[in-house]
Formats: structure tokens, sequence, C-alpha cells
């Protein structure tokens, strides 16, 4: 079991308990899905970049990620409608955890002139999202392998009713939310 959810299970829930006051158990807000995007536009003209970003993706995530294509022709950038044009990648229950660990404790600190993720990427319904400019932050990808700097978007999805409460929880997850 990782780390991360041992914290959830023996600390956090406890304190979330204390802090919103829940009746039921089933009300304490909890990590659903961790979502992660990386948009390829370079792959309208060439289809090995999209390659590697599958293959980095799958490294960062430990999974292997599905293939995001266009939903609409835009003739400017040259996109077809259900051209492939990125990858993403859904990480659930051990995964998850695991994932998040790392981005706490070894990805975000990596990140130059990083101050925290800014709070204000709430959706409104406790789902948080930010952007990573660049994906070798991560300790898995090779820097010398790496052909093209790519960003990643991350997508944390709860089941937190309002923002305050996915931000309690996140936040009690060591995530480097500014205020």
């Amino acid at each position: 079991m990782a780390n991360f959810e041992t914290l959830y299970k023996d600390v956090i829930k406890k304190s979330l308990v204390e802090k919103f006051g829940y009746k039921n158990p089933h009300e304490i807000p909890k990590l659903t899905k961790i979502v992660l995007n990386m948009g390829v536009g370079a792959a309208v003209t060439d289809k090995k970049k999209l390659n590697n970003a599958m293959d980095e993706l799958a490294l960062i995530a430990g999974q292997k990620p599905v293939m995001t294509s266009a939903r609409k022709s835009i003739a400017t950038f040259k996109v077809r409608e259900g051209m492939p044009i990125g990858c993403k990648v859904t990480l659930r229950s051990e995964r998850m955890y695991e994932f998040l660990e790392r981005l706490v404790n070894i990805a975000l600190p990596r990140i130059r002139d990083f101050h925290g993720i800014t709070g204000k990427n709430f959706d409104g319904k406790g789902n948080f999202a930010f952007g990573i400019k660049e994906q070798i932050v991560f300790p898995e990808i090779n820097y010398e392998k790496v052909e093209d700097i790519r960003g990643l978007d991350v997508v944390i999805c709860t089941t937190a009713k309002t923002d305050e409460e996915a931000k309690w929880l996140l936040a009690s997850f060591n995530l480097p939310i500014k205020k």
C-alpha cells in the first residue's frame, strides 16, 4: 500500500471529519482519479513524436496511455477530425496514490523557480487541474533521450462537494497550493 494511501486512511480522514463535521463516513472527500494528458501538436506532421510522447507518459504514469484524437477539423492547424493529436492516462487506486506521492515529493520540487500551484484552478465541484511545463522534472524520464520538451496536464478528481473541502484535502497531502 502506498504511503499516501495510509496517510489518507489514518490521518487525513480524521482531520477532515474534525474540520467539516461529517456524520456519514461516505461523505468524507477522497481522491477518485488522476488524469494525465499530453497534447502533441507536432503529431499532425510527424507520427513519431506522438509515439515518443506516449512512451514518456507511460514511464511517468506506470501504465499504458491511450491515444486521443481531434474532435473537430481545424484548417488553420491542418488538423482533421479523428486525427491522433495527443495521449492521456487515468490513474486510480494504488497507482494514483503512488503518482501523487512522486509528484509532491520529487517532481514539483525539481521545477525551476517553483513557488506553488495557483489555487484558482478548482472547477467548483472539488476537482483541481494544473499544468507542468516540462516532462523532464520526473525522474523516470532520461534527459539525454528526450527529443522535445513537452507539457503535461494533471487533473485531480475528488468526491468533495466544494472547492474548500477539496483544497483542504489536497493541502493535507502537502500539495503546494498557493493561497
